[in-house]
């Protein structure tokens, strides 16, 4: 596979156009995983060196217990290495301009895990292809599901441990996988009296660990 780039070089009478092509082999290095040596799958990169791999492959190299870079062996973060990782939107959308079939084909395999397991289709995967919802969203009686939102949801229980900040009076809140920390900080800080603009000054905790402004309830569930 080969991309080609086009540049102008303009001269005093005339414009002509160049053509270069690059080989997709060429940029190999740049979009693969330096664990598993694949295209990148949810990039995820650590913000102290700024290296991106598979999601599921840093949050298990840091699980194990080792805190530092797989690559440039820079140490991540003592004693909460998971929230200096970071979801790299920008990254994966150039992985999949560039390996067109990857997030199709990354789809189907969870499908194939999913089923193999007696597991549901996550919903994201429903809405963003049309073969799976086609198939899927029917019950077992026949009967057509009906969802408020098509997109994963988790339940949460919002407790305070601190003396100086009163408990809500609706603890249990049913958010979207895909929301993040510091819209749930931001909502603690509406219902709390707070001002909103004072978001910043709380923190979530979950399981004794501060909680990163940017990770989503899908990465703390799976980490």
């Amino acid at each position: 596979m080969a991309m080609r780039t086009t540049r102008q070089v303009k001269g005093a009478s005339t414009d002509v156009q160049m053509d270069r092509k690059i080989r997709l082999r060429n940029l190999n290095e740049h979009i693969t995983c330096y664990l598993c040596h694949g295209y990148l799958i949810d990039a995820t990169t650590i913000t102290e060196c700024l290296h991106t791999f598979c999601k599921s492959c840093i949050v298990s190299h840091v699980e194990d217990g080792r805190n530092e870079c797989p690559k440039c062996e820079a140490v991540i973060h003592h004693s909460y290495p998971l929230q200096y990782l970071a979801y790299d939107r920008t990254m994966q959308d150039i992985v999949e301009k560039l390996v067109p079939k990857l997030k199709q084909s990354e789809w189907s395999r969870r499908i194939q895990f999913c089923h193999k397991n007696n597991l549901p289709i996550p919903f994201d995967i429903h809405m963003s292809n049309p073969t799976v919802m086609k198939d899927t969203t029917l019950m077992d009686d026949g009967k057509q599901q009906s969802y408020h939102r098509y997109d994963e949801q988790v339940n949460i229980f919002l407790r305070s441990t601190s003396c100086s900040l009163k408990h809500l009076k609706r603890p249990f809140l049913q958010c979207s996988i895909h929301a993040t920390i510091k819209i749930l900080k931001k909502f603690l800080a509406k219902n709390l009296g707070l001002g909103i603009h004072q978001h910043s000054e709380l923190d979530i905790l979950c399981n004794d660990e501060i909680l990163g402004k940017d990770h989503t309830l899908m990465f703390i569930l799976v980490t």
